[in-house]
């Protein structure tokens, strides 16, 4: 019911986002990986792959949140970024280097204004990456999460995280917002019980415990698999009927989610 009830809110509170239209998701469950970046040969983790998921109306974009030495938030998957290792890096240093397409390296709050703009079917997947030591992995967090509601943009936004400290401060903080676990470590039974609202697993997890997805349906979680490029598992995750399905390659699956 709790999953529910988020769902109805995040859409009846879609209005006030500064896109200032009512936001109705799109169903087709296809959460673009970094962003829609392959076909197309973007970087990922741009907002030129953003930008492009919104075009295809992909049901969700995800992307990854780093903090640098200075305390800025950046989107970038990898620990180090031109060579340079972010925690130890100010933005000033790393943004000399621009991605390849010519973008300055995009700091959070650049994405999510970017992932606001003439958006109404594609949420924002937003990847907290855990830091060095589970104190500033949680102080990211609230940074994260504090800056989401300066902007406005809580009702767009799915907090996914393989830190389940993480998680459970976004919960502490706010009970509304809407969590995923990636570390696929957890039954559902366990989620449910801290208040984590999904689970966000290596596709192979599933396969392994398929009870976890008849328990997840039971207890109102959301299911998401990751990272699903291959037709046949893309046929298995879609048999499963799962809420999302997290993939690099999301121009085939959109075309096997509107197959009769």
């Amino acid at each position: 019911m709790r999953y529910i009830v988020l769902l109805m809110t995040m859409i009846l509170v879609g209005s006030c986002s500064t896109t200032k239209k009512t936001v109705d998701f799109s169903q087709n469950k296809v959460v673009a990986h970094r962003g829609a970046w392959k076909a197309k040969n973007l970087p990922e983790n741009s907002i030129a792959s953003l930008k492009e998921a919104i075009r295809m109306r992909c049901a969700g974009s995800e992307f990854d949140v780093r903090m640098t030495a200075n305390d800025s938030l950046i989107i970038t998957h990898d620990p180090d970024y031109a060579n340079l290792e972010i925690e130890e890096s100010s933005y000033e240093e790393l943004s000399k280097f621009p991605l390849k397409n010519g973008e300055v390296l995009p700091t959070l709050r650049q994405y999510i204004l970017a992932g606001l703009e003439n958006n109404t079917t594609t949420r924002l997947v937003c990847e907290i990456k855990p830091s060095k030591n589970k104190e500033r992995g949680l102080l990211i967090a609230e940074k994260v999460y504090h800056l989401i509601n300066e902007l406005n943009a809580q009702h767009m936004v799915v907090y996914i995280s393989f830190s389940y400290d993480i998680l459970k401060r976004l919960e502490e903080l706010n009970p509304e917002v809407h969590t995923q676990y990636l570390d696929g470590s957890k039954s559902p039974e366990v989620l449910k019980r801290d208040g984590i609202d999904g689970a966000d697993y290596y596709l192979s997890v599933f396969k392994k415990h398929p009870e976890w997805i008849t328990s997840a349906k039971k207890n109102r979680l959301a299911l998401n698999a990751w990272t699903v490029n291959e037709e046949e598992d893309m046929e298995w995750f879609l048999k499963y009927d799962f809420d999302y399905i997290t993939t690099n390659e999301p121009e085939l699956l959109l075309k096997k989610t509107a197959q009769p």
